[in-house]
């Protein structure tokens, strides 16, 4: 099979998908980026089959003017696929401009565009909160005088939490449409603010089947992580996700992904637990998810989510594996001194972290003097910790958070 991966540049956790499709039985792997072939580990640019260099990967017609060219030296491709959640349009487009099998360009927009994405879940009668899409100022503010404050306002094409704010009063609504007006050409998504214990549930599905799913707990939201530099956090996944007070979300979960359009495939949903056992969908991703999920979910089921990924999509096969750990990441966010700073100062306090919970580390990036502050919400680096016992897991997670300071200057 000739099968084309679009990677944009060349980032560690893209690099991995893509050594993952390598990997796979009869594959011929062509290579899109924007980086050049040069900056590839030789180890993996050697697996490549072909690389075609583009000005722009998010452009669909360039992707299609490269997958015709590398068609040219291997045949027409049989799959088209990249991890990016901002390449999900293109690649659908580009993919129905070919001719190639995969997610449709309509269920592309419903995943990507975060208002259309509620429009079709309320429809489908599946709990999310309310919503505007505000082209001008008067939408959002009529929204708001319904809705009532706090209110939550991002882009609709958003990814990763960033460009979210919260709004907890009229002065801040007009703060954010001073600084941000919305148009009809960059509007702006408004909704009522929800509040719970957030979580994720990611799921997979071959030929419209549910065949597998995994839930995660944020620890605390991403929102407030992102409101508060401060912050350190992380993500927990317990060992045993079978119990009822998951099942809402198990049958809803499932029902939403049924919805957007999703036919075969992993989608990386939040959501939040409210009172009463009550659930609300945040957002969903029709790709893999960030921020070490990936790497979570290889570490709880023993399976390499870097390749087993590519061989869903590729080969429509996915081994439902069983959930033998508990796993956990503790994110590092540097914290600055009154006069700011740009690199990291010092590392506090990971020799007692290390002696108390080395023993459950299976991976790491620790950060370390001198190097630049990070512009993700993940920090300047993480430890992933597995144990049997979910508890020993959450134990460790909030100690370690404790425990660790990053010292930017």
């Amino acid at each position: 099979m000739h099968v084309i991966f679009v990677a944009p540049f060349f980032m560690e956790t893209t690099l991995r998908f893509v050594a993952g499709t390598a990997s796979l039985p009869g594959v011929q792997l062509s290579l899109v980026s924007q980086d050049p072939a040069e900056k590839l580990p030789p180890g993996l640019r050697s697996a490549l089959s072909a690389h075609w260099r583009v000005d722009n990967a998010l452009d669909p017609e360039q992707l299609v003017v490269a997958a015709r060219a590398l068609a040219g030296k291997l045949g027409p491709p049989e799959r088209l696929l990249g991890a990016l959640e901002q390449l999900q349009v293109p690649l659908a487009k580009a993919r129905e401009a070919l001719g190639v099998p995969g997610l449709g360009v309509d269920s592309a927009r419903n995943f990507r565009d975060k208002a259309r994405m509620k429009d079709v879940l309320r429809t489908a009668g599946l709990p999310c909160a309310r919503h505007v899409l505000a082209e001008d100022a008067e939408q959002a503010r009529a929204f708001a005088a319904v809705a009532g404050f706090p209110l939550v306002a991002k882009p609709p094409a958003g990814a990763g939490g960033k460009g979210t704010f919260r709004l907890d009063s009229e002065q801040d609504l007009s703060s954010l449409l001073q600084q941000y007006p919305p148009t009809a050409g960059q509007p702006t998504l408004v909704e009522e603010f929800v509040s719970g214990t957030e979580h994720s549930f990611d799921s997979v599905i071959i030929n419209g089947k549910p065949v597998w799913y995994s839930i995660s707990r944020y620890m605390p939201a991403p929102l407030q992580v992102l409101e508060n530099p401060w912050i350190q956090w992380c993500v927990f996944l317990p060992r045993d996700v079978s119990g009822a007070e998951y099942h809402p979300i198990r049958e809803a979960g499932f029902k939403a992904v049924e919805a957007l359009g999703l036919q075969t495939g992993l989608s990386h949903m939040e959501w939040f637990q409210l009172r009463d056992n009550r659930i609300a969908i945040s957002e969903v991703g029709a790709r893999p998810p960030g921020a070490q999920f990936t790497s979570l979910m290889s570490w709880a089921h023993d399976l390499d989510f870097y390749r087993a990924w590519p061989r869903l999509m590729v080969f429509d096969e996915f081994d439902p594996p069983p959930r033998k750990h508990a796993v956990g990441a503790a994110y590092f966010r540097g914290q600055r001194s009154p006069s700011g700073g740009t690199r990291v100062r010092a590392i506090h306090g990971l020799e007692e972290a290390q002696r108390r919970f080395g023993h459950l580390v299976v991976e790491s990036r620790l950060p370390s003097a001198g190097q630049f502050a990070s512009d993700s919400y993940e920090g300047e680096g993480y430890v992933i910790i597995r144990d049997p016992d979910s508890q020993v897991i959450e134990d460790a997670l909030k100690q370690i958070v404790s425990l660790v300071r990053v010292e930017l200057g």
